[in-house]
């Protein structure tokens, strides 16, 4: 709203108007805000779930310092939510399509998860929402984003194609239904500068390759306009599968005091980087990456995102004060998904959230290892001591450069492994950018 009321009144020339103009500052105020916002709204947020007794029922699952975190309050991703929507709406462009589906994004997650812990908390029902009704809001929502980067004429990219010159220059703004759905190739000026072939594109980013790009219509099995359709098909097929995976992923991830917040708010920093760097022309043609027209926006974004997260953690690090919930996870799950999937880098996740990959993993194996040998030599045995895997580690230790693991790992001890191996992820992932 800021952001707009400046836009309003910039013929006015209002002095430091024209910082608002600058990705860098608008980030750097939503962050501080949402951090800020976390930290002060918070406490009283936690005093009023407190006052309701919205507490966390914990069953004994014979881990060290479980039944302590009992009564501790829950449903704190308000408090994530409730951080990240409000700078975003005074900071950002909210015209920008990627920060609408990062809004809607937001609520439609934290509406799922928050019905969840209401079933939970309210109705006294453990077991909260029903998976199904969960897996088919998070499906619902990967299809509608999928649809968006469908149609919208807004979700472009930018091409290293040359473009012939009998070919007429096309607003990229222009209507789709005066494009070749053959070629779908579009002209676009943007700043000053000519950027050739700016298209709709199933094109995206992928690691150790040349040009770093894989295109989703190879997976097609039909040419022309079938094929056109097929691709498009598929590209929204994977990005249900990504939303849903990251935002159960995040989900399962988030069983220790600040293990989600922290894996999470390093997932968006780097997320945020690719963002601005992905809409600079500039930076984007250095690096040899899909220059993507108003992915900037998203940098906003997550800025504000990292914040809240931040914001968050001060109350959620051991020992924790309050537990974001369904309402959280969820939530945090859904946006790294979605950002992934606005900025082309869905590909790079398995290396970026190795964090929730693992974890989910852990739960896959074990859960069907479970069912085979109990089928098979009529009980159940298991691969891990506990899933997911920050639960066999609690009870198994974490190997060191000993022979013999450690006992009796202390969680914080956990948490900040897990976050030295996210760090460690996250400067990979912006490696690979570099290595082809």
């Amino acid at each position: 709203m800021i952001y707009h009321l400046f836009e309003s009144l910039k013929e006015y020339d209002i002095p430091g108007q024209g910082l608002f103009t600058y990705l860098s500052f608008r980030a750097m105020l939503a962050s501080v805000t949402a951090m800020l916002l976390a930290f002060f709204a918070g406490r009283h947020i936690i005093r009023w779930l407190k006052r309701k007794q919205i507490g966390e029922t914990i069953r004994d699952l014979g881990l060290e310092g479980q039944l302590e975190k009992k009564g501790t309050p829950t449903m704190g991703g308000i408090i994530i939510i409730l951080s990240v929507v409000v700078p975003v709406l005074l900071f950002c462009d909210l015209t920008n399509i990627y920060t609408q589906l990062l809004l809607f994004t937001t609520l439609w997650c934290g509406a799922i998860g928050f019905a969840d812990d209401y079933i939970k908390v309210f109705k006294h029902n453990k077991e909260g929402l029903h998976p199904k009704v969960k897996l088919v809001g998070q499906v619902a929502l990967g299809f509608l984003v999928g649809l968006a980067v469908c149609f919208s004429n807004d979700i472009v990219v930018r091409e290293k194609v040359p473009v012939s010159a009998e070919e007429p220059h096309v607003v990229a703004q222009g209507n789709m239904d005066s494009l070749n759905v053959d070629s779908e190739r579009l002209v676009a000026e943007d700043a000053g500068w000519k950027m050739e072939n700016v298209v709709k594109s199933t094109k995206t980013t992928i690691p150790f390759v040349k040009n770093h790009e894989f295109d989703y219509k190879w997976l097609s099995p039909f040419k022309g306009r079938w094929g056109w359709y097929c691709k498009w098909a598929i590209y929204v097929f994977m990005i249900v599968i990504v939303i849903t995976a990251l935002s159960n992923g995040a989900n399962l991830t988030d069983g220790m005091d600040g293990l989600a917040t922290g894996t999470t708010a390093i997932v968006g920093v780097v997320l945020g980087i690719l963002a601005w760097l992905s809409g600079n022309l500039v930076n984007s043609d250095y690096l040899n990456i899909m220059y993507i027209p108003g992915a900037g926006e998203i940098a906003v974004f997550m800025s504000a995102f990292i914040g809240a997260l931040l914001g968050f953690l001060w109350y959620n690090s051991y020992p924790a004060q309050v537990f974001m919930g369904d309402t959280g996870s969820l939530t945090i799950g859904g946006i790294v998904g979605v950002c992934a999937v606005l900025i082309r880098k869905e590909l790079l996740l398995p290396v970026l959230c190795g964090i929730f990959f693992v974890e989910s993993l852990s739960v896959i194996i074990q859960r069907y290892y479970f069912k085979y040998t109990k089928k098979r030599y009529g009980e159940g045995r298991r691969i891990f001591k506990m899933a997911p895997l920050h639960h066999h580690y609690q009870k198994e230790g974490i190997p060191a450069l000993i022979k013999k693991p450690l006992r009796a790992v202390p969680e914080p001890k956990i948490v900040v492994r897990f976050w030295i191996f996210g760090i460690i992820l996250a400067v990979a992932t912006l490696a690979l950018l570099k290595i082809r």
